[in-house]
């Protein structure tokens, strides 16, 4: 079966079920084979720019042609069987809708899978989907079997903790945006109280005036699509803003940058390995720390990584 990705997480779960698609997502850097094919998608935004002005440039697309461009030759010479999208966010991946209208116009004669994830369940939901799609269901069940069996034994082990801190998880920093969806299930799993965000919710923007009178016990900075680097370059939105050395987190040590680029915002197989990240970092007396390449701490004289 000829498979076209054109998103990073269902690129991962089709790799992981044993085939490898013919084309993928400009973003689709996992596994390393994914970046040796070609991509199907381009975007209208610097994705090296700063938050803010990637949050500009993201508003404005949006007003305009949409954030993403497909290429329309590359997809017709592929002549996929099976499309896999997404209708979960037209900011973090080609949306279904722009999908279609582009196999109508080339009369591509292929199905379109879209994945629209809002839990774990949901993600563990699309794993068989994909596998019903590529004729790898047992594959696909016995993945999903053993990422279930990685959750379970983190909610057992923090299922009697009696301390819970106050979390808060950002996926953007400027404008600040609570993480949602999949994560404040992820915090209550990890041991933590997320009283921020709905969880299934839409990620969305804060007022800074709102997160410092939650005033988390543990904040952790995992801005969708950068890695350590890219949110060390744009820490200053945030440690600038008034009151941000008075936040519990910060004066306590307890404030963590964690790659959002692999983790956290990816549905996919490494959502779990982002859940026992996370609780190494709620709980630390119960897991082990993340490594260092995953996530650091703030330092909480200078809030610098």
């Amino acid at each position: 079966m000829r498979v076209v990705s054109l998103l990073p997480s269902a690129t991962e779960i089709v790799f992981a079920l044993g085939v490898e698609p013919v084309g993928v997502s400009h973003e689709c850097d996992y596994p390393p084979a994914a970046t040796e094919k070609p991509a199907v998608n381009r975007s209208r935004v610097d994705a090296e720019a700063s938050s803010a002005e990637i949050d500009r440039q993201v508003l404005e697309a949006e007003e305009g042609e949409g954030v993403y461009d497909i290429d329309l030759a590359t997809l017709d010479r592929l002549d996929p069987d099976l499309v896999v999208s997404q209708g979960i966010c037209d900011v973090c991946a080609v949306d279904s809708v722009l999908v279609r209208e582009a196999i109508d116009r080339l009369d591509l004669d292929c199905e379109v899978l879209t994945t629209d994830p809002h839990s774990l369940g949901d993600v563990f939901s699309d794993i068989r989907r994909v596998g019903r799609a590529v004729d790898r269901e047992e594959r696909a069940d016995d993945l999903v079997e053993s990422l279930e069996a990685r959750v379970a034994a983190v909610e057992a082990t923090t299922g009697s903790v009696e301390r819970r801190p106050r979390v808060a998880v950002l996926d953007w920093i400027d404008p600040v945006m609570t993480a949602g969806h999949w994560v404040p299930e992820m915090v209550d799993l990890a041991g933590g109280s997320e009283g921020f965000t709905e969880p299934g919710g839409a990620s969305r923007p804060r007022e800074w005036d709102a997160t410092r009178e939650y005033d988390p016990e543990v904040l952790v900075v995992a801005p969708c699509g950068f890695d350590l680097h890219q949110t060390a370059e744009n820490l200053a939105d945030l440690t600038e803003r008034e009151g941000w050395h008075d936040l519990t987190a910060v004066r306590e040590g307890r404030a963590y940058a964690l790659d959002g680029h692999r983790f956290m915002n990816r549905p996919g197989p490494r959502l779990v390995d982002s859940l026992e990240h996370l609780a190494g970092l709620v709980q630390p007396e119960l897991f082990d720390a993340p490594p260092s390449d995953v996530a650091r701490p703030l330092r909480p004289a200078r809030a610098e990584l």
